[in-house]
């Protein structure tokens, strides 16, 4: 599976890069954050986000874009974000990597549209094993991939 760096074009293997990554900061506090976010215009964009919390010294990010034909029906739309955190997921797992959580850019509160997905999201993550935050929780990688989507 392949992500990049902020700073390059060049992509590789999202387990490979962690591997390397958890090795060089192995003797501190590392912790591992995956999202995605998703954008209309015309054409449906998802930003799958990986963030890396290295004790109180800041966070790296990586991510994978992808660009699909629109999706206009929100909730299927909102839906492939949470496929794509758990496919990363999942692809990291089988590499022997497990992620410390999945923040789902969806909220609580029913006064937002995201909500309607937040019961199945939660469910199918946690089902799986991972850790779910929503908002109004603090989520670095949604937030990184809200940063790349747009």
């Amino acid at each position: 599976m392949e992500f990049k760096k902020l700073t390059s074009s060049d992509g590789f293997d999202v387990a490979l890069y962690v591997k390397k990554y958890c090795k060089l900061y192995k003797n501190q506090e590392l912790r591992l954050y995956l999202g995605c976010d998703s954008q209309n215009k015309l054409n449906t964009t998802y930003a799958t986000t990986l963030v890396f919390n290295v004790a109180a010294t800041g966070c790296h990010v990586i991510y994978r874009k992808e660009v699909v034909p629109l999706i206009s029906d929100m909730w299927t739309r909102l839906w492939g974000e949470a496929e794509r955190s758990v496919e990363t997921a999942l692809y990291l797992r089988e590499h022997g990597i497990e992620i410390d959580t999945i923040d789902l850019d969806y909220n609580i509160d029913p006064k937002h549209k995201s909500n309607k997905v937040v019961t199945a999201a939660v469910g199918y993550v946690e089902s799986l094993g991972f850790k779910a935050r929503i908002k109004p929780d603090l989520l670095p990688a949604a937030y990184a991939a809200d940063n790349i989507v747009g």
